[in-house]
């Protein structure tokens, strides 16, 4: 899975579409999305327009809660399946640990996962325990946990758990929705390596191995986010960017299921 994607959260209709086809251009070769993002369509469609084969392509998508309550699971696969006019997708993850359903959610995963229809399965938004708890009626190790991660939100303990198991961190809202770009340290340091916030906190987690799939739809922040190979940020820099973590989330936290209904 390449370490660099880019999330279609919010982006809509023919913006999907020229959003992905620039990101191509650009060398992403991962797209993200999810039912619940009504864009499935819209991002087959540019994935058929980038003009890159189908097998140069890393495409996740997720089940959403509903479908989770209503056991719903394989409908819902395929459906995802068929609204982007794929034949398999290369990564199907739980979109959210909804109480009560997530253990059935991922033995049917399991199930997909045994057909090749998604190469891979995993997780989004799981902590430490839901983790725990998959491992004890699951031989298989999710491939992926897709998490909210960036300078302001460092979920270190969860992060080394995934890693020393094998599981593959995913940060989305790497940008943390734009909160950190003003950032006074941010901004230091990205005077120090002729980068931009942005890129600095996307590169300190690439150096952490955590893939990251900002999201954008217009063409030079596509460029820009993807400008971060370059370089690489020195160790007592990785301290201090280590350092400014608030436990800042921009969405929502697995334990939010407990208040509201997503």
């Amino acid at each position: 899975m390449p370490l660099l994607g880019l999330g279609v959260y919010k982006s809509l209709g023919s913006e999907a579409e020229t959003s992905i086809v620039s990101a191509v251009k650009n060398g992403y070769r991962l797209i993200d999305t999810a039912s619940v993002y009504k864009n499935e369509e819209n991002v087959g469609n540019g994935i058929r327009s980038c003009g890159v084969p189908r097998k140069e392509l890393f495409i996740t998508s997720k089940v959403w809660n509903t479908a989770q309550r209503m056991g719903d699971i394989a409908g819902a696969f395929e459906r995802s399946l068929d609204r982007m006019r794929l034949d398999y997708v290369d990564l199907y993850l739980i979109h959210w640990p909804v109480p009560g359903c997530y253990m059935s959610t991922w033995k049917e995963l399991e199930q997909i996962y045994e057909t090749r229809r998604a190469t891979s399965i995993g997780v989004s938004n799981f902590e430490i325990h839901h983790l725990q708890e998959l491992e004890s009626i699951s031989g298989i190790v999710p491939a992926v946990n897709q998490i909210e991660v960036h300078p302001l939100c460092y979920p270190k303990k969860l992060i080394d758990y995934c890693q020393a198991r094998g599981i593959q961190v995913q940060a989305y809202a790497p940008l943390a929705r734009g909160a950190y770009l003003d950032n006074d340290v941010m901004c230091v340091l990205a005077t120090k390596y002729a980068k931009t916030p942005a890129q600095i906190g996307l590169r300190w987690m690439v150096q952490k191995n955590i893939s990251v799939i900002p999201k954008s739809v217009h063409k030079d922040r596509i460029a820009e986010n993807a400008d971060i190979f370059d370089f690489t940020i020195e160790p007592e820099d990785m301290a201090i960017l280590d350092s400014l973590n608030q436990n800042l989330h921009s969405s929502h936290r697995p334990e939010d299921l407990r208040d509201i209904i997503l």
